[in-house]
């Protein structure tokens, strides 16, 4: 048997480790030096890459390496260089351990960042063998995908709570809600252009546990209008609604759940009427302290109802009032022609969608709606759907950033800003901070936790979901998940939503 010289052998085992490896490409924003996620390629023989949350594709394709291969590049609200034909895209020399690295340009005003839930969330960055921030940068908790956010600081941690989760194991997931807990970033925590790191709670075999079981009766479990309260002694309660549904369309059962701290689940406190329609907490609850007392405000898009942040009020629907001009007759005016707002506990609050049909039937003017903003860019107004509130120091006033229902580019995927003076409005004018093609962006959720500089800059995120779209392919590992946003409220475009 003849033998290779020593040098010789090592010059091949480095070669073959060196043609293991594969060949890295980063998008980064222009503007921020940041990589970008969410960033789909198309090489020439339809094989889809999508940049993890650093902006990486780790590409190693047998056949393809140490040749010029182009990728088609597409990204909500990115702009990509064209070639001479038009055609969108790079055509990079694949050499195994190299890299090339594309600066683009960002068109939304507000900057993706990174993916916050599911499978892979830095696996290309992984495959590269670079640093990651997250202690669990490919799977946490066992998740898959999870739908809509909510999110309180609670005992010193931020408590996290989602409606579905998916799983690697089986098509059928966690319906019943899924919670988890990170450390707020200056306790410990991670910046949050970073991500976060949650500490789910699961079952013994490593999936998130069901939050809600309410003794296994039929139906899922989706809790919303999460928030911190007190009880009569003065103890601090984390309390949400909870709806045990048939999915979208049939309620079996709903009331007022409790944490309870040492069992780590929610147990309801109080069942309501079935036809009971909005005395409950629902949507991204707001903390308003008016005279003395604090109110927990809480709306679809926008505050619209509110009730006091005690337990016993909570669980009363007698104690609710909804922000209404309504009546049993229709909208009520006072003696000046101005809508006549007031807090009511007799008649429900009117919403973006109800604003609409008002506005459709002229029983009030389109410049007389709270909820439908006007886009400062083309004079139309925006039927909102669903969104959060928060008092914003910075700005000196109170921030919305909401979904719009039936937008153009994608039915429920343009997220647009606003602000008011007072945390019900009038939110009189919008500005669009992200836009998505063809896709949905639902249940957009401000973290005034994560606020830096001053609330010059703020952090959002929403469910990124083929979901209502009418888009049948959905984007591999971001589908269904939640994806993290940063706004500078500093950016000049948004000067016209002032108010």
């Amino acid at each position: 048997m003849r033998l290779l010289p020593l040098s010789l052998g090592l010059a091949l085992v480095s070669s073959v480790f060196a043609e293991d490896k594969p060949f890295a490409i980063q998008i980064v924003d222009e503007a921020t030096g940041r990589g970008v996620p969410l960033v789909e390629l198309e090489a020439m023989d339809n094989q889809f890459y999508i940049t993890d949350s650093a902006g990486r594709v780790a590409f190693h394709e047998p056949g393809q390496m140490n040749i010029p291969v182009w990728f088609s590049m597409r990204s909500h609200g990115y702009e990509f260089p064209a070639d001479g034909l038009g055609m969108t895209g790079q055509r990079y020399t694949t050499l195994p351990g190299g890299q090339a690295v594309l600066k683009v340009k960002r068109l939304n005003i507000a900057e993706r960042l990174c993916r916050l839930t599911g499978q892979g969330i830095y696996r290309d960055s992984v495959l590269l063998g670079g640093k990651v921030p997250l202690a669990e940068p490919l799977t946490n908790g066992g998740v898959v995908g999870q739908d809509s956010v909510q999110s309180v600081v609670y005992r010193g941690h931020i408590f996290w709570l989602w409606g579905d989760t998916m799983r690697m194991s089986y098509p059928l997931g966690n319906f019943r809600t899924t919670c988890a807990w990170s450390d707020l970033p200056e306790k410990g925590g991670l910046p949050a252009e970073q991500g976060v790191n949650y500490h789910y709670f699961t079952d013994k075999d490593g999936f998130a546990k069901e939050m809600c079981p309410l003794e296994r009766k039929e139906g899922v479990v989706w809790l919303f209008g999460l928030a911190v309260v007190k009880d009569d002694a003065g103890a601090e309660k984390l309390i949400a609604h909870y709806a045990r549904r048939g999915g979208l369309e049939k309620l079996f059962e709903h009331g007022v759940a409790v944490f309870n701290d040492e069992k780590e689940i929610f147990e309801s406190a109080a069942t309501l009427p079935l036809g009971e329609k909005w005395r409950y907490p629902r949507g991204r609850v707001t903390l308003v302290q008016e005279g003395g007392t604090d109110y927990l405000y809480y709306g679809d898009a926008g505050p619209s109802v509110r009730v006091r942040a005690r337990l016993s009020d909570v669980c009363d629907p007698a104690q609710y009032e909804a922000w209404t001009y309504l009546s049993t007759a229709g909208p009520r005016r006072r003696a000046d022609g101005s809508l006549d707002y007031a807090w009511r506990k007799d008649v429900p609050p009117v919403e973006s969608p109800a604003e609409a049909k008002l506005v459709q039937r002229r029983l009030i003017k389109p410049e007389e709606c709270r909820l439908m903003p006007e886009d400062v860019a083309t004079h139309q107004r925006i039927t909102l759907h669903e969104g959060s509130v928060y008092w914003n120091a910075y700005r000196q006033r109170w921030v919305l950033i909401a979904v719009q229902y039936g937008g153009k580019a994608s039915f429920l995927g343009e997220v647009w800003y606003s602000e008011a003076t007072a945390p019900v409005g009038p939110f009189l004018h919008a500005v669009k901070i992200v836009t998505h093609d063809r896709y949905s962006f639902y249940n957009p959720s401000q973290h005034p936790f994560f606020d830096e500089d001053g609330g010059r800059r703020i952090y959002f995120e929403g469910t990124y979901a083929s979901t209502f779209s009418g888009r049948k392919e959905r984007t591999p590992h971001y589908d269904y998940n939640q994806i993290l946003y940063r706004l500078d409220l500093s950016d000049p475009r948004l000067k016209p939503a002032q108010q």
